[in-house]
């Protein structure tokens, strides 16, 4: 990290972060490249969009089984009445 006017205490003060937060933030962006960190944000909003879209692919197969799971006794009777 560049020597800067304030100390990483002071930073951490005026910031209202803790320690913890400040260093694990430290290690994970000390000396990456603007480059990189471009690429790890456009990641990450990548990762999050394919997150939402399994969220939604999720619930959309569980309303399938549901629905399907109660016209299951329905599609029986059918047959039966069909096949008597």
């Amino acid at each position: 990290m560049k020597k800067g006017r304030f100390s990483e205490a002071q930073i951490v003060r005026e910031h209202g972060l803790s320690e913890a937060t400040f260093y694990a933030w430290k290690s994970k962006y000390a000396g990456a490249s603007v480059a990189e960190l471009t690429r790890l944000r456009h990641l990450e909003e990548e990762n999050r969009k394919l997150k939402q879209i399994f969220a939604d692919l999720s619930l959309d197969n569980q309303a399938i089984k549901e629905i399907l799971r109660k016209k299951q006794p329905a599609l029986r009777r059918d047959t039966r009445q069909r096949g008597a």
